[in-house]
């Protein structure tokens, strides 16, 4: 019996376990990749030494987890900050209903370990941003099973920050830590392959994710027709007001926050003759539930898993780069390859800059941050440095600080100390690191 057979306690009850991996990684066949050497050590590589991080433990990453751990990794850690909801049942097939409220890492973690022998599961119920360098350093892949554009983009962040160029801006290979992401929303779905610093990062098609679905504030304070205009009302207008929990932002994963706007949106509803304002809708629109379909989660976390496998063994040529899945009507599936933009704000090596009017104001250059399709930024936070001092001109994430620097909003940036070819710092939800820019104010004219 060879050595990887041995690995597990119960390998002697299954000898031939992995003979379908052997077929692929101790043979050569028409799709090798040309450096592919085929060795029995591979599998031991993937048994015992390839670390593979699961970001996101919900629909799509429960399917991540059954299916890298049933592929033969055994080193896995999966990271989520959410908790189980009855409505999580229904797909994320990992989870019970005596599961309900506690830490969705931590169940399916357990989950995976007992059922698949020989692997270790380890879980983090934290949040992303809540790990440094170090933890994101040590895994030999990253795959992300996320809903949330923003967390994509802060991973994608992350990976870019831990490269290291060396002379001559020549990126060292070994700091290169894969990215695969995907991504579902009902009947589609997307995987895509990046490696950081070599192919397009996220950030060079920020522009191929849908915009965030907005309502007019005029439609929500005094014409809602929908039940979604309800919920906003109470979410955007009472929230603010009536601050039914103290000085705090709304937390989708709290039950009592959620019954609160549940109810405040169901009496907003009556006086309008509305119908369709439910708890699960509220919850939805507040935390941008996308509907999900589990066939949908299967399909994509099976391409994520398969592109797994390939980069960690080099037995064949990994996805370029970029994977479109669509059976709303018949079924329809792409690859195309993304291509790196030459100024983009997160994987280029180029000095970022951004171009405003000399009349322009803090705020039109808040505005550009986040309404740029180049940036799209959510609540970006700016530094400088005049007079050899650093100088807070916006932080609007706390509320000290918020109440000195709003009322630079309306000041002309030169006013502010801000010239033309003078850098600023920027900070957002969106990067695990600040971005300098550097500012070039122009006439009217020439803008």
């Amino acid at each position: 019996m060879s050595s990887t057979e041995n690995m597990s306690p119960n390998s002697e009850a299954c000898p031939g376990r992995w003979n379908h991996l052997k077929k692929v990684l101790e043979r050569n066949g028409p799709f090798s990749h040309p450096d592919f050497v085929p060795d029995p050590q591979v599998l031991t590589f993937i048994r015992e030494s390839c670390k593979i991080l699961i970001v996101g433990a919900g629909g799509l990453g429960c399917e991540l987890l059954k299916d890298i751990a049933l592929m033969g990794f055994c080193n896995i850690d999966v990271i989520d900050m959410d908790i189980i909801d009855i409505s999580n049942l229904n797909r994320q097939f990992l989870f019970r209903p005596k599961d309900i409220g506690e830490s969705k890492a931590a169940v399916a973690a357990d989950f995976i370990n007992r059922r698949v022998t020989g692997c270790k599961v380890t879980p983090h119920f934290s949040k992303i941003q809540d790990k440094d360098d170090d933890f994101y350093r040590q895994f030999h892949i990253v795959v992300c099973g996320l809903d949330s554009i923003i967390a994509r983009r802060w991973i994608n962040g992350m990976l870019l920050s831990l490269l290291i160029y060396e002379d001559e801006g020549v990126l060292d290979q070994s700091t290169v830590i894969p990215l695969i992401d995907g991504g579902t929303e009902g009947f589609k779905g997307n995987a895509r392959v990046i490696l950081p610093g070599l192919t397009a990062c996220l950030e060079c098609t920020l522009d191929l994710f849908p915009p965030q679905v907005s309502y007019p504030l005029c439609t929500i304070a005094h014409t809602p027709r929908l039940p979604e205009h309800c919920i906003e009302y109470a979410k955007l207008l009472l929230w603010p007001q009536e601050k039914p929990f103290g000085d705090c932002d709304i937390d989708g994963d709290d039950p009592y926050h959620i019954q609160w706007i549940h109810e405040k949106s169901q009496a907003r509803a009556r006086e309008h003759n509305i119908e369709g304002v439910t708890h699960r809708l509220t919850q939805g629109v507040v935390k941008h539930i996308i509907p999900a379909v589990a066939a949908t989660n299967a399909v994509i976390a099976a391409v994520c898993s398969n592109e797994v496998f390939k980069i960690a063994t080099s037995c064949t040529g990994a996805l370029s780069n970029y994977f479109v899945f669509n059976d709303t009507d018949g079924l329809y599936t792409y690859t195309f390859e993304a291509e790196r933009k030459e100024n983009c704000f997160g994987c280029s090596l180029a000095p970022k800059s951004v171009t405003m009017a000399e009349s322009s104001s803090l705020r039109d250059l808040v505005d550009y941050l986040v309404n740029s399709a180049h940036t799209q930024m959510k609540s970006p936070a700016i530094t400088t440095v005049v007079g050899g001092k650093n100088k807070t001109l916006y932080l609007q994430t706390v509320q000290a600080i918020y109440e000195k620097t709003k009322t630079n909003l309306p000041k002309k940036l030169i006013d502010l100390g801000l010239g033309d070819g003078c850098e600023i710092a920027v900070a957002d939800v969106t990067t695990p690191t600040a971005i300098i820019f550097k500012l070039h104010l122009v006439s009217e004219m020439e803008q």
